[in-house]
């Protein structure tokens, strides 16, 4: 549906998470960082529009991404320039790859990982299984990639879908097209080095070793529904958001989800928030979701713009629409946001930068 109220529509100043929020505005080229009123206290213009998403980083500095010109066309959430920015918007470290897209984390060590394409061998594109073929890919499937720069842009450490994965055994869903295998939309790095990854199109979230190069967890079931934004909380379950796209669910029912998995008993789903009704909570891409100190989540419902807050039970404590509106191309007239974050004030990225909350 489209909202009849932008900016600040809810907040319970008792439960929420007091902190700052940040996003970039699909289309534009400014990120924001707002509180709890709604009201922007910080911006940084960037050069480019958003390669999806920026964060900031606990120097204060924002990590960003921006989309480029060059590179494979027609490929959705293309990025291609990486940037880090200091709080008065100067850059002060890039890199480009115009294969990167999605998704990218600064490391501990100063490290930077990131998810690119590539284009497969004709002979791997023929064991790609599942897919259609309405749109057959015009010079081969692309596929992807997980790369690891140190900060002088030196490939340190990689991991491909052609060589490293067995990909044979993960089908792409038949409602996808042949053009990729299989849309990487995060990339989320644990303590140990390993990586945990979503592949969208054939709904499936692993974790990578990192000296094995092999998958030692995974959940490859249509229940995620072409998911986005997987992470690993510190209790070492698995949240994610499952969009809904395509899932066994999605239909009479519609929306979308939030899991919590239990990788340690069968993949248990343990906790999930869905709408009342169920379709008053969907957006079938793009998307997000961050536990919160208090046991909160933060939710990105992408698709309208939508970043709230909701608590264990359910209840929405916080609720906010961006204002920002795409003035161009097929998503005219949309306030889509890829993903979104929360920062207290007394957080490493703020650090006394913005006043504290009463």
């Amino acid at each position: 549906m489209l909202h009849g109220q932008l900016g600040l529509t809810q907040s319970d100043t008792s439960r929420a998470t007091p902190g700052y929020t940040i996003f970039s505005p699909t289309g534009q080229f400014d990120t924001y960082l707002i509180d709890m009123k709604g009201d922007v206290v910080h911006q940084w213009k960037l050069p480019l529009p958003p390669g999806n998403y920026a964060y900031l980083l606990p120097n204060g500095n924002l990590l960003a991404g921006g989309r480029t010109d060059e590179g494979v066309k027609g490929l959705a959430a293309k990025g291609g320039r990486l940037y880090e920015m200091d709080w008065d918007g100067n850059i002060v470290w890039e890199y480009i790859d115009h294969m990167q897209h999605h998704d990218f984390r600064r490391l501990p060590n100063g490290n930077t990982v990131y998810l690119a394409w590539e284009r497969m061998s004709d002979e791997a594109a023929k064991r790609c299984g599942g897919g259609h073929e309405s749109k057959p890919p015009v010079d081969g499937i692309y596929s992807d990639v997980v790369r690891e720069i140190d900060p002088d842009g030196n490939l340190v450490w990689e991991w491909r879908v052609e060589t490293d994965m067995a990909f044979e055994n993960y089908p792409l869903c038949p409602l996808c097209d042949r053009k990729e295998f299989a849309h990487a939309n995060a990339i989320f790095p644990l303590p140990n080095g390993d990586y945990l990854i979503s592949f969208r199109h054939n709904h499936l979230i692993a974790t990578i070793s990192r000296d094995t190069k092999k998958f030692t967890w995974e959940m490859c079931d249509w229940v995620l529904g072409h998911q986005h934004d997987v992470q690993m909380l510190d209790d070492g379950k698995v949240l994610v958001f499952a969009n809904g796209a395509h899932a066994p669910w999605h239909g009479p029912q519609e929306g979308s989800r939030l899991f919590e998995i239990d990788p340690d008993n069968d993949n248990e789903i343990t906790w999930e928030y869905k709408g009342t009704p169920p379709y008053t909570f969907d957006s079938p891409f793009i998307s997000g979701c961050q536990r919160l100190a208090t046991g909160n989540t933060l939710v990105c419902e992408g698709r309208w713009g939508r970043i709230f807050e909701i608590t264990r039970d359910g209840d929405i404590v916080w609720d906010y629409v961006s204002p920002y509106m795409i003035d161009h191309g097929p998503m005219k007239g949309g306030n889509g946001v890829f993903r979104a974050y929360r920062y207290p004030a007394d957080s490493p990225e703020i650090n006394g930068r913005l006043p504290a909350f009463n």
